[in-house]
């Protein structure tokens, strides 16, 4: 499958060049533009239970688009939600963990459950439901601002701010962790940490949102 990301790295958009009979899943809302002979089908996200749990636990849309193209191919563009790059992740049986938000769309014989991380879950923008992905096929996440990829080697840790955590295999291990001492922990403005251990990619986001939450509301009038 052919695919570009253009305009990178602050508001990218991804452009599928799809051949006759190829298909890509996408999250609802994020069809830019469409060209060519394709066809559109909505399903629930996994089914009606799993949809409705997605819903529920991280507010997202319980549909999920597929695209088809019919003979003569098509094209067609998808952007996220929020300003920031997309990458691609192939899936060869494998797993991956990604925030919720982070995802934008696949393609093959790729499947997803919601993944429950408990008090450990508090990672990349709060959230304590991730979307674990797996298969064979491909994944397109995307981040705010641009992304980062460690590869991690077998006992080889790293430790990342919880907020710019985006994905991560899922034979990679992790903890959370305070940042350094309680001075720093509370007046440092890290707080929560996570420490990764290979082996596997961790994905990182270069900007965070409850930032430039905080920027934004100092201009906007108190009542």
């Amino acid at each position: 499958m052919r695919y570009e990301v253009e305009t990178s790295p602050a508001y990218s958009v991804l452009k599928v060049l799809l051949e006759s009979g190829e298909s890509i899943v996408a999250e609802a809302g994020a069809m830019m533009a469409m060209k060519g002979n394709i066809e559109v089908q909505t399903k629930t996200a996994g089914g009606i239970l799993k949809g409705l749990l997605r819903k529920l636990a991280a507010g997202e849309s319980i549909f999920l688009n597929t695209f088809t193209a019919r003979e003569g191919g098509g094209i067609i563009w998808l952007a996220p939600s929020i300003p920031g790059d997309i990458t691609y992740i192939q899936l060869r049986g494998n797993g991956l963990l990604v925030q919720d938000t982070g995802y934008l769309a696949h393609h093959g014989a790729v499947d997803y459950e919601l993944n429950w991380r408990g008090i450990r879950g508090l990672l990349a923008e709060g959230n304590i439901i991730w979307l674990r992905l797996y298969g064979d096929g491909g994944v397109w996440v995307n981040s705010y601002g641009g992304i980062i990829c460690k590869e991690l080697g077998v006992g080889e840790t790293i430790i990342v701010d919880n907020n710019h955590l985006v994905a991560f295999d899922d034979t990679v291990t992790f903890n959370i962790k305070k940042f350094g001492g309680w001075k720093s922990f509370l007046f440092g403005g890290e707080g929560l940490v996570v420490e990764l251990k290979g082996p596997g990619k961790v994905y990182m986001q270069t900007r965070i949102l409850p930032l430039l939450a905080e920027v934004i509301n100092r201009f906007l009038p108190k009542k």
